[in-house]
C-alpha cells in the first residue's frame, strides 16, 4: 500500500483502498462491496462504491505501480509476456461491454464481459501486470449507452490483437526485462501482431492454427502440410514445464523457415510443432521468432509458459475475486480489477520469496539443422 498511496490524494480513498485490498486478500466466501465493507465494519458498501465511481485516483498509474513491482520482483531477462483474455459472466444489459459473446471461460457464448490481460512469467514466478476491457462494435456505435457506462469520446473500437499489443507496447516501452511474448490463435494469424513484435525485435512463439499458410522455399504450405512431412528423427520428447501432475510431456519438432527480411538483425523464424504421446494426431501449432541462436528447447519452454496465464486466471478468481465485482462503469471496472491484479501480485511475490528457488527450465542442447527442400527440420 505504500507503493500506490501517493496514487490517491486525500486520506479518505486511501483508506478505502487499503480496506479494499484487504478484503481481496482475506478468506472471504464472497469478495464484493458487501462482503468486503462488513469485513472492513462498515454497514453499508457506500464507500467502497464511491472508490470504485466516485474518488478521484489514477487506476492507469496504480497499474503502473504494478506493473513495476512485478518485474523488481519476479523480473528476468528471459522473462515471458503472454496475452490472453477471459470471460465474466454477468446479467442484465447494463454493465460495460457487456453482451452475448463467446467466452473462453464458460466455452460457450454467454452474457458476459471479456476482459483482455497481460501476464508476466519468469521461473520466479507469474502475475497479470495489465488490462483492458473488450469494447464490442456494438457499444462503440451507441452514444446512449456509452454515456450510461461512462466511456468516454476517447475509447474506441479496438480487436483483441490490437488491445493485446497496446499492452505489449507499455510493458516494453516501461523496460520490463522480458525476451519473448506468447499467445493463442487469435494473436498467432494476425500478421499485423507479428509484424509489430519483429519490428521491435521482441521473440515470439504464437499458436496458429492448423491450415495456417507458411513461408517455405518453394512457396507457401498449410501448417499441417509442413507437420506431415517432419521427418521421424526430427521429432524429441520434451516436456514444456511442470503441471499438476508433473512434467508436461510432448513430442516436438521444429523448422526452420525461410528468410523474409528477418535475418539482417541476426533473428530467424520456425514453426514448431506439438504432437500429443497418447493420441498422435492431436497436433498444435506455433509460428515463432527469435535470435538465431535460440535453441529448440527454449522455444519449447515458451510454448509452454502460455498456460501461466491460466493460472493466473483461476488464482486471481479463487483468491483475490477478480470477477466478484458488483459495478457498470467503464472505469470502475478498471478501478476493480487493478486492485485485485495488485493482490494477486502481492500473493506471487510473496510466495516467490517464500520458495526462494527458481523452476527448473528443462535441458538444453543445441539444434543441428537438416537440409530439405520446403523447410529444415532440426534432427
Amino acid at each position: 500500500m505504500a507503493r500506490i498511496a501517493r496514487r490517491f490524494g486525500r486520506v479518505e480513498p486511501r483508506r478505502r483502498a487499503r480496506g479494499y485490498l484487504l478484503g481481496l486478500l482475506s478468506p472471504l466466501a464472497g469478495k464484493n462491496s458487501w462482503t468486503i465493507a462488513e469485513a472492513a465494519g462498515d454497514t453499508t458498501p457506500d464507500g467502497i462504491q464511491r472508490l470504485l465511481n466516485n474518488f478521484r485516483w489514477d487506476a492507469d498509474a496504480v497499474r503502473d505501480d504494478l506493473r513495476d513491482y512485478v518485474g523488481e520482483h519476479l523480473g528476468e531477462a528471459d522473462g515471458v509476456l503472454i496475452v490472453d483474455e477471459t470471460g465474466f459472466l454477468k446479467k442484465g444489459v447494463k454493465s460495460a461491454g457487456v453482451q452475448r459473446q463467446y467466452s473462453g471461460t464458460a466455452g460457450r457464448i454467454e452474457n458476459c464481459q471479456l476482459g483482455m490481460f497481460l501476464a508476466y512469467a519468469s521461473s520466479k514466478g507469474r502475475a497479470l501486470i495489465d488490462r483492458e476491457l473488450y469494447l464490442p462494435q456494438r457499444w462503440c456505435n451507441d452514444p446512449a449507452r456509452r454515456s450510461e457506462a461512462g466511456i468516454g469520446e476517447q475509447v474506441t473500437f479496438a480487436t483483441k490483437p490490437a488491445q493485446g499489443l497496446t499492452m505489449l507496447t507499455r510493458a516494453l516501452d516501461a523496460g520490463l526485462p522480458a525476451k519473448w511474448v506468447t499467445a493463442d490463435e487469435a494473436y498467432g494469424k494476425d500478421s499485423k501482431f507479428r509484424a509489430a513484435l519483429q519490428r521491435r525485435h521482441v521473440g515470439y512463439v504464437l499458436a496458429v492454427a492448423c491450415n495456417q499458410r507458411i513461408p517455405t522455399e518453394t512457396g507457401s504450405s498449410r501448417a499441417d502440410t509442413l507437420a506431415a512431412r517432419a521427418p521421424d528423427p526430427a521429432w524429441k520428447r520434451r516436456s514444456c514445464g511442470d503441471g499438476v501432475k508433473g512434467p508436461r510431456l510432448y513430442d516436438w519438432a521444429v523448422a526452420s523457415l525461410p528468410d523474409t527480411g528477418t535475418a539482417e538483425h541476426g533473428y530467424r523464424r520456425w514453426l514448431l510443432i506439438r504432437r500429443s504421446i497418447t493420441d498422435p494426431t492431436e497436433l498444435a501449432y506455433y509460428l515463432c521468432y527469435g535470435p538465431a541462436d535460440t535453441t529448440d528447447e527454449e522455444l519449447i519452454r515458451v510454448a509452454g509458459t502460455r498456460s501461466a496465464i491460466e493460472e493466473c486466471f483461476q488464482t486471481a478468481k479463487n483468491e483475490v475475486g477478480l470477477d466478484d465485482y458488483q459495478v457498470r462503469r467503464y472505469d470502475a471496472w478498471y478501478r476493480h480489477i487493478t486492485l485485485a491484479m495488485w493482490a494477486h501480485a502481492f500473493l506471487a511475490v510473496t510466495a516467490a520469496a517464500s520458495k526462494g528457488a527458481a523452476t527448473p527450465k528443462g535441458t538444453s542442447s543445441s539444434p543441428s539443422p537438416s537440409a530439405r527442400s520446403d523447410v529444415s527440420w532440426h534432427i
